[in-house]
């Protein structure tokens, strides 16, 4: 079973950073790609990163290429995602997700491939 918290988000001034955590509390993080989604008010959700079960294949959404790393920690069962050079518009509602695969470079883009979510943590960007 996968639970996933996540945690790390606040208020910050635009061009500011932050670095968020999700945490599983389960015992297959080891085993699930993860991936970074958020959703700002009136939108849809959208994909943000996601990478692969070992760690060793990530791929960012083109509004945050150069601004956003994802990692990972498998022995701390936590995933991360580092924003620099945050704008207003990235203000949103960040969730984290996993899907647990058999494949450790496998990839997953569509929210639709996660089985699992946290409850999100909200980042403002201030202008």
């Amino acid at each position: 079973q996968v639970q996933l918290v996540e945690s790390g988000g606040g208020l910050v001034q635009a061009g500011g950073s932050l670095r968020l955590s999700c945490a599983d509390s389960g015992r297959t993080f080891s085993t699930s790609a993860m991936g970074w989604f958020r959703q700002a008010p009136g939108k849809d959700r959208e994909f943000v990163a996601t990478i692969s079960r070992n760690g060793g294949r990530t791929y960012y959404a083109d509004s945050l290429k150069g601004r956003t790393t994802i990692s990972r920690d498998n022995a701390k069962n936590t995933g991360y995602l580092q924003m620099n050079s945050l704008k207003p518009e990235d203000t949103a509602i960040y969730y984290c997700a996993a899907k647990v695969t058999y494949d450790n470079t496998a990839v997953y883009r569509g929210a639709d491939a996660y089985a699992y979510w946290g409850q999100g943590t909200q980042v403002t960007v201030s202008s």
